[in-house]
């Protein structure tokens, strides 16, 4: 039902959102839920099994719930409660067992969950028509008017609001601020999500395993499935030249590790692996120009580190939604949503860059990176105390 506050100027506009990961199909739910024309543009020619496993924490559920209620709960059906962590040698030996408290200092808890699962069920929300494939964007012109979107293959359209929601390689981003490649992080990474139950989980959901500059996670995600993830200090990457290269190196790099963490590669096809480098950009001082704006890894993309890409991304559609259901102007709910979301995005990003150096015990805590951040004892609460804000 359309929103019965917000500004007739607004509810007749058309938004165009590129993008159609989790952070574009929430964005999509969420202004649908205002009112408003969405249509979101996917550059995939179909939503296959892809992506890795994420780590909802409470500040990122509480805004899920908040934008589509009842998600919560689809979510725990396709994914896994995290109630217990284990820290692994290589070898095998337990370092630390930790059991989770997030439903207990948070009121929701640490989800572990596939991205393609989290997709589906975010796209099962929207009506199949919104969402429209096979349209990589390419850059776009803006006027008083309206934006003018470029497609491949000369597909062109238009709307009165574009959302770059297209992860860190934006094409949005790009045309509006020409900043060219990514920064390496230092970090190259190889993962999968396979079709496997790891042994540990019989008495663990996570597993982290730390080794000599390098470290693997293991997660649970439900429904029989690991998602595996290991990263590797490495100052000059290369990319592999094949899948079978891929997998062979993977292997490689985990010599001398405990068998059950390399059977769990060993059983993973090798196209199914994805190898790439963990990259951020530099936080921005605006996100918006006229009447495009950005979400999520577009706006700021970050290291994994502290499993906070998709959950600021959901910070950031409700934030969104709020704005543009209590302004008066698009231009006034576009300044206010950026305002609202730089200092704590940026916050986060620098945090999550220190702490992909610490896995590997680097110390790349610098002053500035500090400066009107949270203590460390508070971050914690900081970050997973958010709450989405009001919608009018």
């Amino acid at each position: 039902m359309p929103n019965k506050h917000i500004n007739p100027q607004l509810l007749s506009q058309k938004v165009a959102i590129i993008g159609a990961g989790p952070g574009g199909l929430a964005a999509a739910i969420a202004l649908a839920n205002l009112g408003l024309d969405v249509q979101v543009y996917e550059k995939a020619q179909d939503l296959r099994p892809a992506g890795t496993g994420l780590g909802l924490s409470p500040n990122g559920l509480n805004c899920l719930e908040a934008i589509s209620p009842g998600i919560i709960n689809a979510l725990t059906s396709c994914g896994c409660l995290v109630r217990r962590a284990v820290v692994k040698s290589m070898t095998g030996e337990t370092i630390k067992i930790n059991p989770t408290t997030f439903s207990e200092k948070y009121g929701q808890p640490l989800l572990t969950v596939w991205w393609w699962r989290l997709q589906q069920t975010l796209a099962s929300r929207l009506p199949s028509a919104t969402i429209h494939l096979n349209h990589r964007c390419i850059g776009f012109q803006q006027d008083e008017d309206g934006v003018e979107i470029y497609f491949e293959h000369g597909k062109t359209e238009y709307a009165d609001l574009l959302i770059g929601a297209d992860g860190l390689h934006s094409a949005v981003r790009e045309t509006l601020f020409s900043e060219g490649k990514p920064n390496y992080l230092s970090s190259m990474c190889w993962r999968a999500v396979v079709e496997y139950h790891h042994e540990l989980f019989d008495s663990y959901d996570l597993v982290f395993v730390k080794g000599n500059q390098q470290f693997m996670f293991l997660l649970n995600v439900g429904g029989g499935y690991t998602s595996w993830i290991s990263r590797k200090f490495i100052p000059n990457y290369t990319l592999s030249q094949n899948a079978e290269q891929v997998k062979a190196r993977i292997l490689d790099e985990l010599t001398g590790w405990d068998e059950s963490f390399r059977a769990v590669v060993e059983a993973t096809p090798a196209g199914q692996i994805w190898e790439g480098p963990i990259c951020d950009r530099p936080p921005l001082t605006h996100w918006s120009k006229n009447r495009v704006t950005l979400l999520g890894d577009a706006a700021h993309p970050m290291a994994p580190a502290m499993a906070q890409g998709a959950n600021s991304t959901f910070e950031d559609v409700c934030e969104l939604q709020a704005c543009l259901s209590q302004a008066a102007s698009l231009t006034e709910a576009l300044t206010t949503y950026e305002q609202r979301r730089i200092q704590r995005t940026s916050l986060i990003q620098a945090r999550s860059a220190v702490g992909e150096m610490r896995y590997y015990d680097i110390d790349a805590v610098k002053q500035t990176q500090e400066q009107a951040a949270p203590s460390h004892d508070s971050f914690p609460d900081w970050l997973y105390s958010y709450k989405p804000p009001a919608v009018l």
